[in-house]
């Protein structure tokens, strides 16, 4: 039985009803022109007889040891992958709008905690003859980054490959178990140089309270204003999804000298400036979005090396009309951002990040998300996928649309992916408190039309 770490443990412990944490994720796909009516219960079918599944789709949480939580793994030897492996159809007429809705359904229900912690759904009834794959895992087990290179190992570049493995599985997966062992010397080792930077860690704070009161050019957790989307949230959710073209998003970049990255930021700043005003809920004050980015130095080694997430604050300049405009506070907001981190070490970065976002730590307490301002107003994450055409038993994936988790105070995600010449967007709104949620992805493409124009 292994121990949980506890982080794994903490998202198990702020789960509730109102907010469920798992992460998730809707691929589309078009069949193979070979394909029959009984394509899909065929895949299925064959999946379900592999018995190949990795560890972490076999685990779930050990009884609790207390009132506090979980503090162990337990793994299920009679996993009924039938359960976890589902076959659907949309209703009539399956339009994308159905199988929208339907998602945000799927992801706003509680995993089992008797069983292990995920779902895949097999989705037919497209109207265009696709068909589409809904699942969803939760934090717990796996990250969203995580999760996606899961799906993405599941992939071959061949639309004549018809044994692709199944999202549970992947090549780490083994029918049995396999224990691994680390070096006690390695990991003294690792302890050590963890502790060393730590030590280091006053100094990067005073370099950070430096920039941000003498320079005035870092964006802080206490800039953001409160906004009709930093309230407490319930448990329902809205999901929707649309792909951009790269290369118009790649042409904006060029022509303004900015980041792939800094042009999708003013995207969603132009969209949510519209949308709120819409909503006759626009904020005098800029909005601030906090941006995972990764933080792994090209050259580094020991315990401090491997991947790293920062969670840095932009200015999304939503109280500037000219999209121009924003578009040049926002790069200046992320190259100041990045500047403050470029010299730390991840474990550094990562403590300085844990500021930005300690307090959601405290969204849970009555009373606090409606009387104190929100560290930042949402999340927009950016996160690597498929460069070229994949598919999936000789289908060919169309389209992948991360869905997210949400927080008290925080009830709107935007998270994308690159998917070969596509930049693909999922968004995740409490379907209480964020309405009209598909009006974004209207707002988003105007944005990218203005953005465009005001480069020309």
């Amino acid at each position: 039985m292994p121990l949980m770490p506890i982080t794994d443990s903490m998202f198990l412990m702020v789960e509730s009803r109102e907010h469920p944490m798992h992460v998730g994720g809707l691929q589309l796909f078009r069949k193979p022109e070979d394909a029959g009516p009984d394509y899909l219960s065929e895949i299925r079918r064959r999946l379900l007889d592999r018995s190949e599944v990795r560890r972490a789709f076999r685990r779930r949480p050990a009884r609790p040891v207390n009132t506090m939580g979980y503090a162990a793994w337990a793994e299920d030897v009679e996993l009924e992958l039938d359960y976890h492996f589902r076959h659907s159809a949309l209703p009539q007429p399956g339009r994308i709008r159905e199988l929208l809705e339907l998602t945000g359904r799927w992801h706003s229900t509680l995993l089992d905690r008797h069983r292990p912690l995920w779902e895949v759904h097999l989705v037919e009834g497209l109207r265009d003859d696709r068909f589409a794959m809904y699942s969803k895992v939760h934090h717990a087990l796996m990250d969203g980054v995580s999760a996606l290179r899961q799906m993405q190992a599941t992939l071959s570049e061949s639309p004549d490959e018809r044994d692709s493995p199944p999202p549970w599985g992947g090549p780490a997966a083994t029918k049995g178990v396999r224990r691994s062992r680390r070096d006690p010397v390695s990991l003294l080792t690792g302890a050590r140089q963890s502790l060393s930077q730590l030590a280091k860690l006053p100094g990067a704070a005073v370099k950070v309270a430096t920039e941000a009161f003498r320079e005035h050019s870092l964006t802080l957790p206490t800039q953001a204003p409160k906004t009709m989307l930093n309230v407490p949230i319930g448990g329902a959710r809205r999901f929707a999804a649309q792909s951009w073209s790269l290369d118009r998003v790649r042409q904006v970049a060029t022509a303004a000298g900015v980041s792939r990255n800094d042009v999708v930021l003013a995207m969603c700043s132009g969209a949510l400036r519209d949308y709120l005003i819409e909503q006759r809920a626009l904020p005098d004050t800029a909005m601030v979005a906090m941006v995972p980015v990764s933080m792994r130095k090209p050259v580094e080694t020991g315990a401090s090396s491997g991947n790293a997430v920062g969670a840095l604050l932009c200015n999304l300049a939503t109280d500037r009309s000219d999209p121009a405009e924003r578009l040049k506070l926002i790069h200046q907001s992320m190259r100041n951002a990045k500047r403050i981190f470029k010299d730390l070490t991840p474990v550094q970065a990562l403590i300085l990040s844990g500021i930005n976002v300690a307090p959601l730590g405290a969204s849970t307490i009555p009373g606090f998300v409606n009387n104190t301002r929100p560290p930042f107003n949402l999340v927009i994450s950016n996160v690597p996928g498929p460069r070229k055409t994949m598919y999936w038993n000789g289908a060919q994936l169309d389209g992948v649309y991360p869905a997210s988790v949400l927080l008290d105070g925080q009830a709107l995600n935007i998270t994308l992916t690159s998917n070969g010449d596509n930049l693909d967007f999922g968004i995740t709104g409490c379907r209480r408190s964020v309405p009209h949620l598909q009006r974004i992805l209207t707002h988003l493409d105007t944005a990218l039309a203005e953005l465009e124009s005001a480069v020309a």
